[in-house]
Parts: structure tokens; sequence; C-alpha cells
């Protein structure tokens, strides 16, 4: 049972209590936040779902990250953590004269920033890490050092 699967939500993880705490707080307090729920949405950060592998060399991670351009994502490495931040707008279009008193029914989409650090067991090459993005979902491969320090990264994606 050493290397049994462990499935996680996300939004258990102890972590995302304070910033959980943080939108209740936000949400039942601050009056701005009444005048338009959207705005609540579009200033959170959300937590992608993420799936993380590893191997004797490399450690293999996937993020969920639909409906985001792929130069609207960036990735940071540092020793042993890697933070991937994305963020996705609200399409701005130009409204007929009809469509200017109309208001959403329903809106399920995320807009905001997306953030997710992840930390590894040991120190990474974050200057050897390759990221690829497809059909929503970033795949990045970082490979293990043994213990050295060195500074920040960023990682390049690639089609």
């Amino acid at each position: 049972m050493k290397h049994d699967l462990i499935i996680r939500e996300p939004d258990l993880y102890f972590d995302s209590i304070h910033q959980e705490l943080n939108n209740f707080l936000r949400d039942t307090l601050l009056t701005h936040s009444f005048a338009n729920p959207l705005n609540i949405k579009k200033n959170s950060i959300w937590r992608p779902a993420i799936e993380v592998k590893q191997n004797k060399e490399n450690y293999i991670v996937k993020v969920q990250l639909p409906g985001i351009n792929k130069d609207d994502i960036e990735i940071e490495t540092d020793n042993d953590f890697m933070t991937i931040t994305a963020e996705i707008q609200e399409e701005k279009e130009e409204k007929q004269e009809d469509e200017k008193n109309a208001r959403f029914h329903t809106s399920e989409f995320r807009y905001g920033k997306y953030q997710r650090t992840i930390s590894f067991d040991q120190p990474v090459k974050g200057d050897l890490a390759e990221a690829k993005y497809k059909n929503g979902v970033l795949k990045i491969i970082v490979p293990k050092q043994n213990t050295e320090n060195s500074k920040p990264k960023k990682i390049e994606i690639k089609e």
C-alpha cells in the first residue's frame, strides 16, 4: 500500500481555508460587492486542479487551465517550489443599442487570476524544465537535482 494513489480535492486543502475565509468576509461585510456580484468572481484567486507524478529523474505536473491563452500563463521555479500563475479576462464586447440594458441571468465562468504553488520533495532544475500547453492542460516536466541552491527561473511554454 506504499504506492497507492491519493485523490485530493483542491478545495478541501487546509491552505485554502484562509482564502475561503477572506472571500466569506469580503462577500458579507463589504458593501461594494453587493453592487455587482460578478466582481466577486473576477477578483478571486482560483486554484486550478493539478496532478503531480514523479519518477527517478523528473516530476511531471499537469494543471487544468481551461480557456486560458498560452501567453497568459507564467511558471516560476525556486529550488523545491514551482508557482503557476494565469489570468483570464472577461471578454469585452461592443454592445448594440438593444443589448446595453442586458444583464447576466447565469454566469458560472471563472474570470480572474489562477495561482497554484507546488512543493516538491527535493530541489529541481528549473532551468531545464519543459512546459507544453494543449487543450486547456498545461504539462510541465521538471528534472530533479541533487542539493543545490539556484535562483528563480522562468519557464517558456512551447506548443
